[in-house]
């Protein structure tokens, strides 16, 4: 991207008091943090679950704080921002069921208002929606606006930037638009693929979002930020297209597919669940584009067209480079609780030929397009099933071909828990009439090799759960059993390999 001066700003820049982060483990707080440290800032990161940003690279650096914090607990939110000059606000509620993420997501915008003034904080900085006004506004857009008010209600300046699609390696717009484009030769789409719109790259997000900081002018302003290019979400279905080297894709728009009905259709082609769909469609209705100029005027800068921005994201995704995905946002569960009744569980251990962090490596592949060592027709089965039900199936993959890290989805699995070299836990967020968890535990034998113990959990919620749990009982040996040997098989390869790699290196 061609940056302006002073996208990172030196030290002597640098505000007064840190700068805090809330969402820090969501898709867009999770690249700010870094770029602020690049800026020379010190950002104090405030998360229900300190453990989903263990594996983050910059979680060391000596400018992070990493604070456990709940936005509904107002006196204790106000001394995690005490001392800071400035806080984002980067949290939204729109995977809450049904209608009620604006009503949450107004509790938690008061909170964090009346918790900023008492804090002291210098400014609040919040990234909401772009688009029109007007009583057609959507439910979503609509809900971003009301946040506006609310953070501001308490007298603590705010900026707000405004923006509309985000396209970014891992962000939920753009897996939408290229799993549709990937997916579908020929689409039956709703008339909202006509409205214009005016993407953003996350790139440039970013850019402007850690800018305003050394910009004092932009204190109190909302700020209407956009790519070089407005066009029509139709149009960015054929660049996508071109960018994936795929053929022109034959769009019909049609009226009567309501943001209900086009959500729930994007919710079975796409990774992204109905859920989070339901408001990004009902957005997509409304014109999003930049009405005036008060960003660039205040911080200059030449952003990204929709062509570039989509070919960044393609090729972090094809290397493999993706910092943070919007599966990783959301309350994440610990340990089931647990409460009487049945549970059954299923535990297999296998013993293994190679060291603990060989075999850890090899279980912390599991899912996405690796698949899962075996029975793989049983697993796409079951996530189609999961599909038609309104769970989140098998399309959500993973972040890292290789590593995993607390909070993140794995397909229909969410990881819980996970120690390099010791265990992996995960926790089912599939449609299930139970509870279910599959935990993953490593131990070196004297021998020099390891034992790997898989244990399957489940709390079956009445007669559906007993009868969920026995019958999928017999297919336990291929799909758990076959699990075990696959891992075995390619924890010893790798350890195979690197032994022939250090002896090619030793003779070098």
């Amino acid at each position: 991207m061609t940056q302006s001066s002073g996208t990172h700003e030196s030290l002597q820049h640098r505000t007064d008091g840190c700068i805090a982060v809330s969402g820090a483990s969501g898709y867009v707080g999770g690249r700010l943090v870094p770029r602020l440290l690049e800026a020379g800032y010190r950002v104090r990161c405030i998360v229900r679950e300190p453990r989903k940003l263990s594996a983050r690279p910059w979680r060391s650096h000596p400018d992070v704080e990493v604070v456990q914090g709940s936005l509904t607990d107002v006196p204790a939110l106000t001394e995690r921002l005490k001392g800071c000059s400035a806080a984002y606000y980067l949290v939204h509620s729109m995977e809450s069921s049904g209608r009620d993420y604006a009503e949450r997501d107004r509790a938690l915008a008061s909170a964090f208002a009346g918790a900023s003034a008492a804090a002291g904080v210098g400014r609040i900085i919040y990234l909401g929606g772009l688009g029109e006004l007007g009583p057609g506004l959507s439910e979503h857009l609509s809900s971003r606006r009301e946040v506006e008010h609310v953070l501001a209600s308490a007298g603590v300046p705010l900026t707000v930037f405004r923006a509309a699609m985000i396209i970014g390696s891992g962000s939920a717009s753009f897996e939408i638009l290229r799993y549709l484009v990937e997916r579908l030769p020929i689409m039956v789409t709703p008339a909202w693929v006509k409205t214009e719109s005016q993407p953003v790259s996350i790139a440039d997000v970013l850019h402007w979002m850690v800018r305003c900081l050394s910009v004092p002018e932009t204190s109190g302003k909302t700020l209407e930020i956009g790519g070089a290019d407005v066009l029509p979400y139709r149009e960015l279905m054929r660049i996508m297209a071109e960018e994936l080297g795929l053929r022109a894709r034959v769009i019909i728009p049609l009226p009567v597919l309501t943001p209900r009905l086009s959500s729930g259709w994007i919710g079975l082609v796409t990774p992204v669940s109905y859920r989070i769909a339901r408001p990004l469609a009902e957005g997509l209705r409304n014109r999003v584009v930049v009405t005036n100029d008060l960003a660039q005027q205040l911080m200059p800068h030449h952003a990204l067209g929709a062509r570039e921005s989509i070919r960044r994201a393609l090729e972090r995704v094809r290397h493999n480079e993706v910092d943070t995905r919007w599966s990783l946002a959301g309350a994440i569960p610990g340990d089931p609780e647990w409460a009487g009744g049945t549970l059954f569980t299923d535990r297999r251990s296998i013993t293994i030929a190679a060291s603990p962090d060989a075999v850890s490596r090899a279980v912390c592949r599991i899912g996405g397009g690796h698949g899962w060592y075996a029975g793989d027709i049983l697993w796409r089965v079951r996530g189609w099933l999961d599909t038609l039900v309104g769970g989140p199936g098998l399309r959500r993959g993973r972040r890292d071909s290789d590593e995993v890290e607390f909070g993140e989805a794995l397909d229909f699995w969410r990881v819980v828990g996970v120690e390099r070299g010791r265990s992996l836990a995960l926790l089912a967020e599939m449609k299930l009439p139970g509870t279910a968890t599959l935990n993953f535990d490593i131990a070196p034998t004297p021998t020099g090799g390891s034992a790997l113990t898989m244990t399957a959990r489940f709390r079956p919620r009445g007669i559906l759960g007993l009868l969920y749990w026995y019958s999928v009982l017999p297919l336990h040996n291929i799909v758990f059993g076959g699990m075990l040997h696959g891992i075995r098989r390619a924890a010893e390869a790798d350890c195979l390999q690197q032994t022939t790699d250090g002896a090619v290196q030793t003779k070098t």
